[in-house]
């Protein structure tokens, strides 16, 4: 059954992070939000293995997420890494990226948009102002932008 065009669309997120305060800050912000699904791998290595259903997620079920919210700055894989290996991957495979960063480096956001991500993200210091952050994008991408379906 279509749903209306008012309708808000499930969302289903990979949030790639390592650091288990910013996981739970996520989920809390997400928490209001609906409806979203929220998927969290650890490590960039991780975050391809999910992606491209490798290693532990060869048989992983449920299609791609609709958008991947990546660190830069992660054990064995940095944020850098994974964008490059995403892109590199398939121009198939074009499921947005957005970098959340602590980092505010003007290299680093220059980095991220030169390899591929489609927004850069400061993280905000404050729950509210996080939380306001995680609205927006969860608004635009899950309402206001058209997403290509999976595999195209």
């Amino acid at each position: 059954m279509a749903q209306p065009d008012n309708a808000v669309r499930p969302v289903s997120i990979l949030l790639v992070e390592d650091n288990q305060d910013d996981v739970e800050l996520m989920q809390m912000a997400l928490e209001s939000v609906d409806p979203t699904t929220l998927l969290v791998v650890r490590n960039g290595q991780e975050a391809l293995d999910f992606l491209f259903r490798e290693g532990p997620y060869t048989d992983r079920q449920g299609g791609m997420p609709d958008l991947v919210l990546l660190d830069l700055n992660m054990p064995r894989l940095g944020g850098l890494e994974v964008l490059r290996a995403i892109r590199g991957r398939s121009r198939r495979f074009n499921v947005p990226v957005i970098v959340l960063s602590a980092s505010g480096r003007l290299e680093d956001v220059q980095a991220a948009y030169a390899t591929g991500s489609n927004t850069y993200i400061k993280k905000p210091v404050s729950f509210v102002e996080f939380e306001n952050v995680v609205r927006l994008i969860r608004t635009y991408w899950g309402e206001v932008a058209t997403l290509p379906p999976e595999g195209v």
